[in-house]
């Protein structure tokens, strides 16, 4: 669907663009940050549980909790490589994110639909905020990765806004070796 260049393979920003049109699709005024959290909850819970993402983002230790850069910008400005899956709409001082396309599975095995419907059955209702509290919790890799960083207090007292530290996610597997070897040989093929 895009022309646009991106760091992204083709099917990554099919997988991409096509989870943003599934909980879009499900999910009532849905937010920028909200969506940005629902997508690092379900990296999340796929690394805890198999220890191979689903969309394989990298996520940065920002303010309001882990970021995808790369789909911050896209959401925060015209969308680019996912122009044909999303649409923004404003509603007074809010903006929404809106599906642009149909729902298309190609790219998602049966556990990874299952894990997009767990996600949106257990943090669909919670705010932005209840999102950004539960990414921030101590233990958490965002959490573990501002402290390790030194910029924790930084962050939460809105001192700063964002930095370019990335979240290791292998912070959720690093006692099961089996995930750790599943996720480290992922990232080396991906």
């Amino acid at each position: 669907m895009s022309e646009f260049y991106t760091k992204f393979s083709p099917d990554q920003v099919a997988k991409i663009g096509n989870s943003i049109i599934y909980f879009s699709e499900r999910i009532d005024k849905l937010s920028k940050t909200k969506l940005l959290k629902l997508l690092y909850i379900l990296e999340e819970i796929s690394i805890q549980r198999s220890g191979i993402p689903v969309l394989n983002l990298k996520f940065k230790t920002w303010k309001f909790g882990p970021v995808s850069e790369d789909i911050f910008i896209e959401l925060s400005s015209e969308a680019t490589f996912l122009k044909g899956y999303l649409k923004k709409i404003s509603e007074g001082e809010h903006m929404y994110i809106l599906p642009a396309a149909d729902f298309t599975d190609d790219e998602f095995s049966q556990n990874d639909i299952d894990l997009m419907d767990e996600v949106i059955s257990k943090f669909g209702n919670k705010t932005a905020k209840e999102l950004i509290s539960y990414t921030h919790r101590q233990g958490a890799p965002w959490y573990i990765s501002a402290t390790k960083n030194g910029v924790l207090g930084y962050l939460n007292n809105e001192e700063i806004n964002n930095t370019e530290f990335v979240v290791d996610m292998e912070e959720l597997i690093q006692d099961d070796e089996r995930k750790l070897l599943l996720y480290k040989d992922f990232k080396t093929r991906h």
